[in-house]
C-alpha cells in the first residue's frame, strides 16, 4: 500500500499524518522511527475498524511531502 506522509520537525521530533487516512497521525525522535510509527498507526486503526489483520506495510513506499 501506498500513502503519503505529510511531516514537519516540532521541538526536535518528527510529527507527521497519512494524507489519505483521516485520524493516522505519529511521531518520532528520527524519520524512520516516525515511519514506522505511522505503520503502527495504520495498523492498529484497520485492525480496530474491521477486527481483521493487516498485513505488513513498507515504508520505503511512502511518499514524503517536506513543506
Amino acid at each position: 500500500m501506498k500513502f503519503t506522509l505529510v511531516y514537519g520537525i516540532d521541538d526536535g521530533w518528527y510529527v507527521g499524518r497519512l494524507q489519505e487516512i483521516p485520524g493516522v497521525i505519529s511521531q518520532g525522535e528520527t524519520l524512520e522511527e516516525l515511519k514506522e510509527n505511522i505503520a503502527d498507526a495504520y495498523k492498529l486503526l484497520v485492525k480496530d475498524a474491521m477486527g481483521l489483520p493487516v498485513p505488513e506495510l513498507h515504508t520505503e513506499e511512502i511518499t514524503l511531502n517536506i513543506a
